[in-house]
């Protein structure tokens, strides 16, 4: 079992910046790939971001291409989220996800094993 717990999560005017963190505990952190997701009122949840184990390679949408960045830090078990030059429209509970696979990194909500409580992310206009 692996355990995820977001912070950093609140409310930022447009064009500031968030820092989110994901701490995991449980089975080992690093052989996980590791997700980001959003899912605004009414809206189905969607992938921010994801990052492979196996060489850290990302994958980010045209939404937040350039504005956002993970990372992750595996002796602590962390991985960061960091979010620039935020807009209204990113406003939504944001989900740390894990994903046992050894390479890649998948960006389908079905293809993760484990997920956070979420922490919210408002952005006023």
């Amino acid at each position: 079992q692996v355990q995820l717990v977001e912070s950093g999560g609140g409310l930022v005017q447009a064009g500031g910046s968030l820092r989110l963190s994901c701490a995991a505990s449980g089975r080992t952190f690093s052989s996980y790939a590791m997700g980001w997701f959003r899912q605004a009122p009414g809206k189905e949840r969607e992938i921010v971001v994801a990052i492979a184990w196996s060489d850290g390679n990302t994958y980010y949408p045209d939404s937040v291409k350039g504005r956002f960045t993970i990372s992750r830090d595996n002796p602590k078990n962390t991985v960061y989220l960091q979010m620039n030059s935020l807009k209204p429209e990113d406003t939504a509970v944001y989900y740390c996800a894990a994903a046992l696979i050894s390479r890649g990194y998948p960006t389908s909500v079905g293809d993760y094993n484990y997920w956070g409580q979420g922490t919210q992310v408002t952005v006023s206009a």
